[in-house]
C-alpha cells in the first residue's frame, strides 16, 4: 500500500472507530473490530508503536467481553503478536502466537484457516520461513499434525 493510500486508509478507520465508539460504546464488539482495523491500518502506515498500543487495548477488552477462547480475541492476539514482532519484541511475539496457535488448534480445529494462518505466523517468527523450502515444509508438517496421529 502506498504511503498516501496507508495514511488515508488510518483516516478512514479512525473516523469509523471514533464512530462506532460513540454510537455503541467502547467494548461494543463491532467497536472492537473497527480497533483492530485501525491497528492493522496503523501497522501497514509503519506506525508500529500506535498499531501495538491499540491491540493491546483490543486485546484486553475482548478477552473481558468476549473471553479467551473467542475467534475475535484469538484474532486480537495474532494481531499483537504480528505488532510485537513490528516493534522488535520476538520472544513477546513468539510466547502469544505460540499460546494463540493451541487456543486455535483447541477451538477451531487443526485445518480451519485461522489455525492454518497461526501455524504459518508460529513458523515465522521462529524464523523458519528463510530457512529453506525443505526445511521449512517439513516444519510446517510438523505443525499441523493432529493429536493423536
Amino acid at each position: 500500500m502506498a504511503r498516501d493510500d496507508s495514511r488515508a486508509q488510518v483516516q478512514l478507520d479512525e473516523d469509523t472507530l471514533a464512530h462506532r465508539r460513540r454510537v455503541l460504546g467502547d467494548d461494543h464488539p463491532d467497536t472492537l473490530t473497527a480497533a483492530s482495523n485501525l491497528a492493522i491500518s496503523l501497522r501497514a502506515a509503519r506506525e508500529y508503536q500506535a498499531a501495538r498500543e491499540l491491540n493491546e487495548d483490543t486485546l484486553a477488552r475482548r478477552r473481558r467481553v468476549l473471553g479467551d477462547d473467542h475467534p475475535d480475541t484469538l484474532t486480537s492476539a495474532t494481531n499483537l503478536a504480528m505488532s510485537l514482532h513490528a516493534v522488535r519484541e520476538h520472544q513477546a511475539a513468539r510466547e502469544l502466537d505460540e499460546d494463540t496457535l493451541a487456543r486455535r488448534r483447541r477451538v477451531l480445529g487443526d485445518d480451519h484457516p485461522e489455525t492454518l494462518g497461526s501455524a504459518a505466523l508460529d513458523l515465522i517468527l521462529r524464523g523458519l520461513a528463510t530457512a529453506g523450502e525443505p526445511e521449512w515444509m517439513a516444519a510446517l508438517r510438523e505443525a499441523h499434525k493432529r493429536p493423536g496421529s
